[in-house]
């Protein structure tokens, strides 16, 4: 008999504590400190995106230099090759 009052104690004290925990959620001052906390959210994602832009900017400069430096190799490569096979025909 004890345990039925226990857990029906337990069960009106969720209730009741629901209600109020409900309450608490709604109230004016939970709204505006939901706001703060999106907008310090959004404030975060703008700052990560300036980071993400500044990355992919880099990694673009980065793709561009190694492409000149490959390109320059593949010319002075070439140029070799060229000469090599002009002294071997004057041999």
């Amino acid at each position: 008999m004890m345990n039925q009052y226990t857990k029906l104690a337990c069960f009106v004290g969720g209730v009741l504590f629901g209600s109020v925990g409900l309450r608490l959620l709604t109230s004016k001052d939970a709204k505006k400190a939901y706001t703060h906390a999106a907008a310090a959210g959004l404030r975060m994602k703008e700052c990560v995106m300036e980071t993400v832009t500044a990355v992919q900017e880099d990694a673009a400069d980065i793709l561009a230099s190694a492409k000149d430096i490959n390109e320059a190799r593949s010319a002075k490569e070439a140029a070799e090759a060229a000469g090599a096979q002009v002294e071997g025909e004057e041999a």
